[in-house]
């Protein structure tokens, strides 16, 4: 592994301040770019490719093919794969229906917990698509590894599908909470081995994605989301010290105070909803955060969109700073407004 010295974006998460202002774009491996959409096409569905390790890691590499590397394009790659991989190791169905999203075979109400111990060997194709992809990384370029957050891999295996209140899996929470704390117990259990995997296979640092933590209420939100983040935190740095954890607990808004004072993160993820003067008057001193550029001001570009990069860099002039956007790019983001983007963040460094 290279030290963070040589990969500026590694450098940030391990604390430092940089001149430029590392970045890379959630999602930027998928659908809005046309090589993508040619290998899927050629491939067939969502899990066949990222069960072929050679079309993974081509896919992982795509945008930093296109949008080249160091300070003119993205300083890291994402692997590619998907958050419900974890679940599907644990033994639920896991299929994508076309235009609508990931979907599962929900946990029935007699299913025990013991029955959801992972099929580890579901793991090792995204391994040896971290080994590929590694051996083909510049060295400056940071290469992220990541996983699903507890909470939200929990609210798919209970309801089978995203929602926007995820009323399903608070009611379970809520009515069994015994039985609920299993699931989550059985998922961290899976989650720290599979992470652990993915840095041994060359991944230079993890980011933990909760996208549903924004439907809890804080008492929720500390026992579900803070909780079970720290858990995990904890077992990656006593079994993998030194490796960056990135969280990015979507939709936390004020609650995300508390979450970066009590998991534990090297890095905090920032949505678009956050206002990144308040993060950076209100976050902990020196912790680095990630973000957070509205993706539709990015599909929107010329004016709107510089006036929303440069709002954002200008709030963190002192702080650790990763520019993201605030969730995952869209898939009809025009491609130029992304080589845009790019070219600004450069300018302002200079």
């Amino acid at each position: 592994m290279c030290s963070a010295s040589v990969k500026p974006l590694l450098a940030v998460l391990h604390g430092e301040r940089r001149s430029m202002t590392p970045r890379w774009m959630m999602r930027q491996a998928g659908r809005y770019l046309p090589e993508y959409r040619a290998l899927r096409a050629e491939k067939g569905g969502f899990l066949e490719l990222v069960y072929d390790s050679a079309a993974a890691a081509e896919i992982t590499l795509q945008p930093l093919l296109r949008f080249g590397t160091g300070a003119t394009g993205l300083q890291a790659a994402i692997l590619f794969s998907d958050i419900l991989i974890v679940p599907y190791a644990m033994g639920q169905k896991l299929w994508f229906e076309a235009g609508e999203g990931p979907r599962l075979s929900p946990i029935m109400a007699d299913t025990e917990i013991t029955e959801l111990a992972p099929d580890w060997s579901r793991f090792e194709a995204i391994y040896e698509t971290v080994r590929q992809v590694k051996a083909r990384l510049e060295p400056e370029t940071t290469f992220l590894g990541f996983a699903g957050s507890p909470w939200t891999i929990a609210t798919y295996m209970v309801a089978g599908q995203g929602s926007k209140d995820q009323a399903m899996a608070r009611r379970l929470a809520y009515t069994d909470p015994t039985r609920f704390q299993g699931i989550i117990d059985a998922i961290i259990d899976a989650t720290v081995p599979y992470l652990i995997g993915q840095i041994d296979a060359g991944v230079d640092a993890v980011q933990l994605f909760d996208s549903w933590a924004g439907s809890l209420s804080p008492i929720q939100f500390e026992q579900w989301v803070i909780a079970p983040t720290k858990e995990i935190v904890d077992r990656l740095k006593a079994k993998r010290p030194g490796v960056p954890v990135i969280g990015f607990p979507k939709g936390a808004g004020a609650k995300l105070i508390d979450y970066a004072a009590g998991t534990g993160v090297d890095a905090l993820g920032l949505d678009e909803t956050i206002d990144p003067y308040w993060a950076n008057a209100h976050l902990p001193v020196g912790l680095p955060v990630q973000g957070n550029l509205d993706p539709l001001a990015l599909i929107a570009g010329g004016e709107a969109l510089d006036r929303a990069i440069d709002h954002v860099v200008a709030a963190f002039p002192d702080r650790p700073h990763i520019f993201n956007l605030g969730h995952g790019i869209i898939l009809d983001t025009p491609i130029d407004h992304v080589h845009h983007m790019l070219g600004r963040l450069e300018r302002l460094a200079n």
